[in-house]
């Protein structure tokens, strides 16, 4: 494995703890500028999220109103209601964004869809580095706010869904994640800068409980404003 790679992963707590638990549980606020513009406004404001730990799957519930929850599997979408009745679904749910743009309004399993890709790579950051198929290069440091932060290129294989196939990662002299960078493939290549901060430990693993998205700069440097998305996490648990 890459040295920097599986620096960033011990100091996460590792990927032997990691490998010791298959899904993760959190409770979840976000606000941010994105949800209104693609139609969502409150839709995901605040609920739980749960994902898969290796298998690429993940639930938002409550997913909006009448308890309805969401199931997001890369080559499927389904929104059930409370009883757990499928309500809504969606096959191969990454072809239906052809020709989007930022401004381009969401159905709700393309919400779905969304908010499952991005909390799925979230939480499995970093420790996707060691899926198969990911190729990592460490590019030049990089300073920003007065501090040095090593930089990794990840290059996912088709197999995982994700927000891009080349994303970096941004960390400390500790190895601990402080930006990660994508394009948003599925909302025309929109590029996010999203910031990580508030780090705890839970069960022998490190998760951050503060993320913060903002535009970037085809120069790498990033806008202060607007910001598209917040994420704020607590009550975490692991399950084995």
């Amino acid at each position: 494995m890459n040295t920097l790679a599986q620096k960033i992963i011990d100091a996460h707590g590792g990927l032997e703890t990691w490998q010791r638990f298959s899904s993760l549980t959190a409770h979840l606020k976000q606000g941010g500028a994105l949800w209104a513009l693609k139609g969502h406004a409150g839709t995901l404001d605040e609920t739980n999220v749960t994902v898969g730990l290796g298998d690429e799957w993940a639930s938002h519930h409550p997913f909006g109103t009448d308890g309805k929850v969401s199931r997001f599997q890369p080559g499927k979408i389904e929104i059930q209601d409370g009883t757990g009745q499928p309500i809504d679904t969606l096959a191969d749910p990454r072809a239906s964004f052809a020709g989007h743009t930022l401004e381009t309004p969401w159905t709700e399993p393309q919400l779905a869809y969304f908010a499952g890709i991005a909390m799925w790579t979230y939480l499995n950051m970093p420790f996707l580095l060691a899926k198969p198929g990911v190729v990592c290069e460490q590019l030049e440091d990089w300073s920003e706010n007065g501090e040095t932060w090593q930089r990794l290129r990840v290059t996912f294989p088709q197999d995982i869904a994700t927000h891009s196939t080349v994303q970096t990662l941004y960390v400390d002299q500790d190895g601990l994640l402080k930006r990660h960078d994508y394009d948003v493939e599925i909302a025309g290549g929109t590029s996010g800068a999203h910031y990580v901060s508030g780090y705890i430990d839970v069960q022998g693993l490190k998760f951050p409980t503060e993320r913060r998205i903002f535009p970037r700069l085809p120069d790498g440097t990033s806008l202060s404003e607007p910001l598209v998305v917040s994420i704020d996490l607590s009550n975490f648990a692991l399950h084995i």
